[in-house]
């Protein structure tokens, strides 16, 4: 991943620095397994234990040459061990450090993208209670519906990140497995309690059964989680690009001091960091697609997944951590336009108040049919042309015959649709 998405703590995760010193300790632990077992002197894996060490350098140089990274990793590590070497990689494949080893890496950057998300619920809790009950016009098909609360809204992302984050945990599970189970997974040339040993010591839990590899429908259900997560934020960005639209205007992404929005229209304020958020959203779906082809290995194993692997699984996780904390600043720091909010509810001419008119003629005895047919020919010109349903309502004569003044003036209190905004915050932050 480029430059510009990657923040640090991420970076270290995937460094080829981090991937070969776990590559090291997965190779370590096996050493200490088969020492237990009597299979390798206990003082020499003491040596490795503290001796071993690599050269990122000088793998690079012998893999030109052999054209095998694990075989030029072992190399390198070997020239700091002399011969205590041979009681490394014993009755492994390439597979089993490498497949155990990312799965390492997986699972630490599944914890900090669960604690990106955790920083995003609560920037979403505190927003949402700050304006539970801000009304806004809330829309369907992008047209004016009925009322809502802009705090409605934000409970809403925040109880759908909620999910994602039971989600992430899943899959973070789903994917921290490991494999020490030799080059068909079948334990030919080493022991069951070898794996058993370093996954334990690793935190990770051993594949049930495996051939060569660790099956990649738990990589893929791993990368389709995070596709969802990254959907969802760019729901989240794509309203904020909507609120900010000049006709409506009624939040805005933070505009910074000395910031500029155009280079030829100094007036100009682009959501640019929805934006952004929208567009990475679609290379983290792209990632998931990816990861789902990698499942239909032949046999065995193939290597087609790897090269997948060596750019979906930094760069995925990367983009998130990126998403992530860019969307949580972007809502942190919102600008909320309470006075255009309410200006828009009003745009509509009372028109969002025509449930309430035909459910009352309903009530009244009217059938439904005939109720929407009185409501709806004014309700249509409600907002045109200075058009005013409550005014054309109290002016026709057939509605008055079952609607009095009082009913009518009753009908157009706000507060009723605000009536239980309590009781879906206390299902939402119980």
């Amino acid at each position: 991943m480029i430059e510009r998405y990657t923040r640090p703590e991420m970076a270290r995760i995937w460094s080829e620095q981090n991937q070969f010193q776990k590559w090291l300790e997965v190779e370590i632990l096996a050493a200490e397994a088969l020492a237990q077992l009597g299979k390798a002197p206990k003082a020499a894996v003491a040596r490795i234990r503290k001796r071993a060490r690599f050269k990122i350098a000088r793998i690079r140089k012998i893999e030109r040459e052999v054209k095998h990274e694990m075989i030029a990793f072992l190399s390198s590590v070997a020239e700091s061990l002399g011969d205590d070497a041979r009681f490394l990689h014993v009755g492994m494949t390439s597979s089993d450090v490498m497949d155990t080893a990312l799965a390492l890496q997986l699972k630490q950057a599944a914890s900090l993208l669960s604690q990106d998300v955790r920083d995003l619920i609560k920037v979403l809790r505190r927003q949402a209670f700050r304006y539970k009950r801000v009304p806004m016009i809330g829309r369907t098909h992008g047209v004016h519906a009925e009322p809502i609360t802009f705090g409605l809204k934000l409970a809403l992302w925040h109880e759908e990140m909620k999910r994602n984050l039971s989600r992430l945990e899943k899959a973070a599970e789903e994917v921290s497995v490991g494999k020490i189970s030799g080059a068909v997974g079948t334990f030919a040339q080493i022991s069951p309690k070898v794996e058993a040993y370093v996954c334990k010591k690793s935190g990770l839990k051993p594949a049930p059964v495996s051939n060569q590899i660790v099956q990649r429908d738990r990589h893929a259900f791993f990368f389709a989680t995070l596709a969802v997560v990254a959907s969802s934020l760019e729901k989240f960005a794509v309203e904020i690009r909507h609120l900010q639209r000049t006709e409506v205007m009624e939040a805005e992404e933070p505009f910074t001091k000395g910031q500029k929005g155009s280079s030829a229209m100094p007036h100009k304020r682009n959501p640019i960091l929805s934006e952004n958020v929208s567009g990475l959203a679609r290379l983290m779906r792209s990632y998931a697609v990816a990861a789902l082809e990698n499942v239909p290995l032949w046999h065995e194993r193939d290597i087609s997944h790897s090269s997948v692997e060596r750019v979906i699984a930094p760069d995925a996780t990367i983009l998130l951590d990126f998403m992530l904390c860019r969307i949580t600043y972007v809502l942190r720091d919102l600008c909320v336009y309470p006075e255009n909010m309410r200006r828009n509810l009003e745009r509509s001419g009372g028109a969002i108040f025509s449930e309430r008119v035909l459910l009352r003629l309903v009530d009244k005895g009217l059938s439904r049919d005939a109720a929407y047919r009185m409501v709806q020919r004014h309700a249509l010109k409600a907002g045109k042309n200075g058009g005013d349903l409550k005014r054309e309502i109290l002016k026709d004569a057939e509605i008055r015959r079952t609607l009095s003044a009082g009913d009518i003036e009753e009908i157009w209190d706000l507060k009723h649709y605000l009536k239980n905004v309590d009781f879906i915050f206390d299902r939402v932050f119980h």
